[in-house]
């Protein structure tokens, strides 16, 4: 019985430490808000990342889509839901997915969390591998764990701009038919 009653213990230590951390957490994602996102991006900010979004839409056939969000709602954090799983819901409620190429990409940031995500709808994952993802993942980490927002969303675009010129240009005297808004999405 001297196992089962240490096992116990540890799990009961275990379940209290997991139900920590989900309190922090939570607590985490609600202490950020609205004003949150205006001091990591100002209006200024916004205005030069819609821009470049717009600039770099006329180079390809692609679209893409900034969400930036300051907490997880309180339904993803009561299941313990991802960022990942975020934002591939916004994913679909942006309608990234419904561009008539099939080669939209979202690029989501969660303040709460620095959390960062990427979602290219299938036409654009077919031709990219998972690895060049993560390098561009990789180099926005360092800019948001440095409190430069908007330095590492102006790179993700800059990145996913290159890949959209490479594998969707726009053949001559062509205009790219702007599907999606230029402008951050903020939550």
């Amino acid at each position: 019985m001297g196992d089962n009653g240490k096992h116990s213990d540890h799990a009961a230590a275990g379940t209290r430490l997991a139900q920590g951390s989900r309190l922090l957490r939570l607590l985490r994602h609600r202490w950020f808000d609205e004003h949150d996102t205006a001091r990591a991006l100002d209006g200024s900010a916004l205005a030069r990342l819609e821009q470049q979004v717009s600039t770099s839409e006329r180079r390809h056939s692609g679209e893409i889509r900034l969400c930036v969000e300051a907490g997880l709602p309180l339904s993803y954090l009561w299941r313990g839901a991802s960022a990942r799983e975020r934002a591939v819901a916004l994913f679909g409620k942006l309608g990234v997915w419904d561009t008539e190429h099939n080669n939209g990409v979202l690029i989501y940031l969660l303040l709460a969390e620095h959390a960062i995500e990427i979602v290219a709808d299938r036409g654009v994952a077919r031709r990219v591998p998972q690895a060049h993802w993560d390098e561009v993942l990789a180099g926005m980490r360092g800019a948001f764990r440095a409190g430069r927002f908007e330095q590492g969303l102006h790179d993700a675009v800059h990145a996913v701009d290159a890949l959209l010129v490479q594998h969707f240009p726009l053949t001559a005297g062509t205009a790219n038919p702007n599907e999606l808004p230029d402008a951050p999405d903020l939550r």
